[in-house]
């Protein structure tokens, strides 16, 4: 019999995405968070959006709430202190 692999998964967190954003970077970051393409979860904002407003609530609500992941954008140069 093998060993058993004993190390745990690591934990998956939903962040706002830096690299892949086209306003605040939240369905880019859901996207990552739920393994789908963000073209999807854009159009789900948009579609929701359209027919009860629920989408503009919810994405505001995340852009709010939900952290910016830690990779900074290809070519960003760090703020002068």
């Amino acid at each position: 019999m093998s060993p058993m692999n004993t190390t745990p998964a690591p934990i998956s967190r939903l962040t706002r995405s830096t690299t892949d954003k086209k306003i605040g970077g939240v369905a880019g970051g859901l996207a990552v968070f739920l393994g789908v393409d963000p073209l999807a979860v854009r159009l789900g904002f948009a579609i929701t959006s359209l027919f009860s407003g629920a989408g503009i609530v919810a994405y505001i609500l995340l852009l709010a709430f939900v952290p910016t992941d830690d990779a900074a954008p290809s070519g960003a140069q760090p703020a002068a202190a």
